[in-house]
Formats: structure tokens, sequence, C-alpha cells
């Protein structure tokens, strides 16, 4: 019957993803072995999300009046440790966004003032448990 078959779904999906907490396995044509870092592509949809969370971890953590952006992704590595570890060498930009404005990055502009510019060269560790919708950031390093 059409509810036994979602069920039988739904139950497949929750042995996959539920059963095994803390293991992620890379499909089987995959050259990402676990424990190994393995350099990334820059363009890597999940290397944009973890610069992202770098990006609002530096956000949080420092005294500027402005927001600040990813630039550029300069260099990409990912290793899988209970879920992906990314170690990301990421240049960020102050915006034109103010914090107290809580601006999506997304719409925020880089500054166009030569006084208010200003670029960051950032290293930032990104520990993304998907499962868990979880994301955290051990090191977010800018100088």
């Amino acid at each position: 019957t059409p509810a036994s078959h979602s069920f039988s779904h739904s139950m497949c999906f929750m042995i996959t993803f539920c059963v095994v907490p803390g293991t992620y396995t890379p499909p089987p044509h995959s050259t990402v072995k676990p424990g190994f870092p393995v350099p990334v592509n820059t363009d890597n949809p999940g290397v944009r999300k973890a610069a992202r969370f770098g990006v609002y971890q530096y956000n949080n953590s420092s005294n500027d009046l402005f927001l600040f952006k990813e630039w550029q992704i300069n260099k990409a590595m990912v290793q899988i440790v209970r879920g992906l570890k990314y170690m990301l060498h990421v240049e960020i930009g102050r915006t034109v966004c103010e914090k107290r404005e809580h601006s999506s990055l997304d719409s925020c502009h880089f500054q166009r003032k030569k006084k208010l510019q200003q670029t960051l060269r950032c290293y930032f560790e990104v520990w993304i448990m998907p499962w868990l919708h979880k994301a955290h950031v051990p090191v977010a390093l800018c100088h």
C-alpha cells in the first residue's frame, strides 16, 4: 500500500541517518577517506557555506562597527571526522553594513570609501555535522 511504502522509506531514512550518528561515509566513488585532509575546490558549495560560518564567527567576536564577508577563498581542505571539518584560508573584507543592522551578508556590499576599506587574511576551521544541522568554528584567526 502507498502508506506502508512511505513508512518503509521513512524507516530506511531514519536507519540510514539516525542509527549511526557521528559517522559520515563518502560515496563509493569518492577519493575522500575518513581521517585524511584533502584539497577541495574553493568553489565547492560546502566550502562556501563553511567560509560563511567562519565569517559569522569572526563578526560575532570582533569589535568592528561593520560586518565583514568573504572576499576570496584561497585554499580549502576537508577532512572527514564525525562530520566534515573544513580548513580554509580566506580573505574577508569590510562591508558597508553596520553590525547593529543585522543585515544579510548577501546584500552587503564591500566598502568603497578608501578610509573604511579593510581586508583581512583568515584561517578558519569549520566542523559541519549535517545530520545534526550543526556547524562549529573552533578556529577563526584573522589578521
